[in-house]
Parts: structure tokens; sequence; C-alpha cells
């Protein structure tokens, strides 16, 4: 193998992949608001269109929503109006009138995470589509899917959530904190949580409450 770094190559071709995979989104175009913004960290996607850092990719597993939407067989983007503001959304894939999202995991799921739930809800009514299913694939190659039936309340929290986003970007003001799961391996955590902090030297012994006069005694 020589001294060739194989890691380093296979993160670069994690990110040229990824890269080619992700879903475009135009940061100077506050009007158009993807899906995907707003189902996850309102301050996560405020700082990728002010001011972006880059992800650290796991594994090609993480790529696999992504490469089923460039596939043939992967839906074509769709657009709901709001007022001035267009949502931008697109399906993994479309069979017999039912949307499939497909997510990957690093275990077996009980339950759908939330923000999964949103974006596929939020699909079943801009492509007018009554039911829809998650479907979890581990990197073992294990499946648990998850159904749901399309629920007008979730989607009314998805359009607050796009105006607040809008809002907040025409204003150049950074969400609230919305603490999850996903905080630690977020780019942005530093961002959130850190804060510079004044420090000051101190000695065992004024820890302790001596003086040089005591010590010296």
């Amino acid at each position: 193998m020589g001294d060739r770094d194989f890691r380093t190559i296979i993160k670069n071709s994690l990110d040229s992949i990824g890269k080619e995979l992700d879903i475009e989104i135009d940061p100077k175009d506050i009007q158009k608001i993807h899906l995907q913004e707003v189902v996850r960290c309102l301050r996560r996607s405020y700082y990728d269109r002010i001011e972006p850092r880059e992800i650290e990719r796991r594994g090609f597993n993480e790529l696999l929503s992504g490469l089923l939407r460039k596939l043939q067989y992967g839906s074509d983007p769709k657009e709901f109006s709001l007022d001035d503001i267009q949502i931008k959304a697109q399906a993994d894939m479309i069979v017999d009138d039912s949307i499939l999202l497909f997510r990957s995991a690093n275990e077996e799921l009980e339950n759908p995470l939330a923000n999964d739930l949103l974006y596929l809800n939020a699909c079943l009514w801009i492509y007018d589509k009554l039911d829809g299913m998650i479907i979890y694939i581990t990197g073992d190659r294990k499946e648990t899917t998850f159904s749901l039936t399309r629920n007008k309340k979730m989607f009314e929290e998805v359009i607050r959530r796009v105006r607040v986003l809008n809002n907040l970007l025409k204003e150049q003001k950074a969400p609230i904190l919305e603490p999850s799961v996903e905080c630690s391996e977020c780019q942005y955590y530093s961002k959130c949580y850190t804060k510079k902090t004044n420090t000051k030297q101190v000695t065992l012994a004024e820890m302790l409450g001596l003086g040089k006069k005591d010590l010296n005694e």
C-alpha cells in the first residue's frame, strides 16, 4: 500500500460524492426555503446560509437518500406556494401513490425520528398523497419501516417554521437554540454552547487560603 493515506482518500471521496448529492439551496434566495431546512434545527439551517461550515461525513450509508433522488426512480422536486414564499421539497421515491423516504441508521429504531416524520408528512401535502413510509437501513442492512397518514396539524407546524426561518434570515438574527441528540455532531456546536471566559491561574496556596507569610512561617 506504500505511504498512501487511504483514510484521507476515503474521506475526500465521501465529501466529493456528498456535495454532488446534497440538495441545492441558494443561500441568497430567502424566499425559497427547502423542506429539509425547517424540519431540522433552524439555527443550523440559518448558519448554513449565513456562514456555512463543512460537515463531517461518516460513511457511504449516509448518502443513501441522495443517491435515490439522483437515480431514475427518484421523484421530481416540487414547490408549494406560501404567499410570497416557496417551499421546495423532494421525496426519495413515489411508488403506487405512496411516498417513500430512505434514511440511514446506526441501529434498529423503535420509533421514527421527529424530523423525518415532519419531512414525510409535508411531502404528502406538497405532492398531494395520502400516505407514505420511512425506511431506516443500518450499516449491516437491517431495515425498519414506519408508515404515516398525512396530518394537517403537523403540516401547519412546518409552515410556521418556514415563516420563522424566512423572517430571521431577513432580520439577520440567529434562531433560538433547539437542543437535540444531533447537537454533539453538529459543525456549529461551538457557536451554540462554547463561550469564552476570562481565566486566572490560581496557586495551591490561594486555594487553601494561605498567603506568602503563612508559607514562610
